[in-house]
């Protein structure tokens, strides 16, 4: 299985990685990992020429590549490595990310279409969908994508939530008096690396009319800042400014970033939680582990809604739905909803649990066994 080369703690590929080979390693399937690491930065080429030396010394039955341009740094040279693999040996690539991206971007869409149909290249990951000889999506939306594009049909295998519920978790009174949440306190909760393009600023500018139906509320911004798409350097700058926001809007003192958090940790703090918001700038939908993991434990979620809402995902029914991205009033709207209505957040939780019982790593294990035994039978 080939991945990026960011650890999971700063990059949700990596992350969905490691869960996979985990749970195929449950169910009777071997995986090696094999992280397309650049010796130095830039050199993209050489990570390239490398990992497909490290899958020709191991002779797998199936080579797996896990696809995001984020996870390369958006260099195109990782697509080159159908011509550097076993010949023969199956393909499947699964995209992360699809539908948004083009190398080179100064190539017009019109030209790009015939190369796809044909299945000579692929404006987005090269020669890897080309060459594939499956194509595994996480969402509806990437697989029309690639069926606009290219005419295959690809395989829908919807993620699992990126944080199990902890099996001892601490009291939840215990985690709630260690954040310093009062006992009629209110505790909300973002939870995912922190990015500009996961709207917490547009959070922290709604906050002080959410504080005023409950002065007792406290934010837990909890994910690390440097990931692979925010190096260390703009991570730094990007903590600071939001934390310069939050002094400026007189809301310090309730708001707590904690920076990367493990798992249990993570799962200690979603069971403590009365509700969570997740304000993407381009919109939640079930491609997202983090709101998985809100829903699978129990916490009733707000969520910004895409140009194309994700029909399973539905308002006071298992999320509550921000009506404007990037839109500090929207999200206050609904914040104030979730807080002054106990029997919404019942029905959001209950709703959201049942939603998310139907997403298991077991059954994606399950869903890429399956996958990987049909590619060898048509090798």
């Amino acid at each position: 299985m080939i991945t990026g080369p960011a650890p999971a703690r700063q990059d949700g590929v990596s992350d969905y990685a490691d869960r996979l080979a985990a749970a195929l390693g449950h169910a009777g399937v071997d995986v090696e990992a094999v992280p397309l690491r650049p010796p130095a930065p830039g050199r993209w080429l050489a990570a390239t020429v490398a990992a497909a030396e490290a899958v020709r010394r191991m002779r797998p039955d199936v080579v797996h590549v896990q696809f995001a341009p984020s996870a390369y740094r958006f260099s195109a040279l990782p697509g080159l490595l159908p011509r550097l693999l076993p010949a023969g040996t199956p393909l499947v690539t699964t995209l992360h990310e699809y539908g948004w991206w083009t190398a080179p971007a100064w190539i017009p869409g019109p030209a790009w279409r015939p190369l796809e149909r044909l299945r000579l290249w692929d404006r987005e990951t090269a020669l890897l969908v080309p060459a594939s000889s499956a194509v595994v999506v996480t969402n509806p939306d990437h697989g029309a994508e690639v069926r606009r594009r290219t005419g295959r049909r690809p395989v829908l295998i919807p993620i699992a939530p990126n944080v199990d519920r902890a099996p001892s978790p601490p009291a939840r009174a215990e985690t709630r008096r260690r954040l310093g949440v009062a006992d009629d306190g209110f505790l909300l909760v973002f939870f995912g690396f922190v990015h500009p393009v996961k709207g917490v600023r547009h959070l922290l500018q709604a906050l002080p009319a959410v504080r005023r139906v409950r002065p007792g509320l406290r934010l837990v911004v909890a994910g690390g800042f440097t990931s692979q798409a925010l190096p260390e350097g703009e991570a730094r700058t990007f903590r600071r400014e939001l934390e310069a926001l939050a002094a400026r809007r007189g809301i310090a003192g309730m708001v707590t970033f904690t920076g990367y958090l493990p798992a249990p940790e993570v799962s200690a703090l979603l069971a403590a939680a009365d509700a969570a918001v997740l304000p993407f700038t381009a919109g939640v939908s079930l491609k997202s582990g983090a709101l998985l993991a809100a829903l699978a434990h129990g916490v009733p979620t707000a969520v910004t809604v895409p140009d194309e809402p994700d029909p399973r995902l539905r308002d006071g029914a298992n999320v509550a739905a921000i009506r404007a991205r990037r839109d500090a009033a929207a999200i206050a709207v609904t914040l104030r909803r979730l807080i002054v209505d106990p029997a919404l957040r019942e029905r959001l939780a209950a709703g959201g649990r049942s939603l998310a019982a139907g997403h298991t790593w077991p059954d994606v294990a399950r869903a890429h066994a399956a996958l990987y035994e049909r590619v060898l039978a048509d090798a």
